[in-house]
């Protein structure tokens, strides 16, 4: 089996929700085995239009390769109403695959790992509180380029699952 880093985010409706219902359907795939899940991460859009995104990861282990996998996350991401009618348009449920083993792959219909990953702190703060350690080829330990981000705003949301407090930036 596969370990698989996946981002999941939106800002349109109740994204906390709609996060919580999309990994459930997630869990619910015999395919798919979630490991862990991120606490839930507040942050200003970047690059993009609309309000605050709610963020997190999941490492899952899976069956399915990596295509399979894509299409899994664009049919939940269509399930609560995914509409793209433009780059970076706001968003009910964005699903993206950060990373798929220690798979290096570039195609026009999926990159691995996430071509941005080391560009949003929304993607770095919740994949380092799953795996602090993460390195990626080319990139280095992705630990390291948090300090670089510091001008990105985001804040953990702190609750039941998530009652630690991390520095926020």
């Amino acid at each position: 089996m596969a370990q698989a880093f996946i981002g999941l985010g939106g800002n349109v409706g109740d994204s906390k929700q709609i996060l919580t219902d999309a990994v459930i359907c997630f869990a619910q795939l015999p395919q798919i085995k979630i490991s862990s899940k991120s606490c839930f991460y507040k942050s200003a859009p970047v690059d993009a239009a609309g309000g605050d995104y709610v963020n997190n990861v999941i490492s899952v282990l899976t069956e399915l390769d990596p295509f399979s996998l894509l299409r899994v996350c664009q049919s939940i991401e269509q399930r609560f109403g995914r509409e793209r009618p433009y780059e970076n348009a706001p968003r009910t449920l964005d699903i993206d695959i950060l990373t798929y083993d220690n798979l290096q792959q570039h195609n026009p219909d999926l990159t691995i790992p996430h071509p941005k990953i080391s560009e949003r702190l929304f993607v770095l703060l919740p994949l380092l509180e799953l795996d602090e350690e993460i390195e990626l080829p080319s990139i280095g330990k992705l630990k390291n380029k948090v300090a670089e981000l510091s001008w990105q705003k985001i804040e953990k949301i702190l609750g039941v699952q998530c009652p630690l407090t991390r520095d926020a930036h």
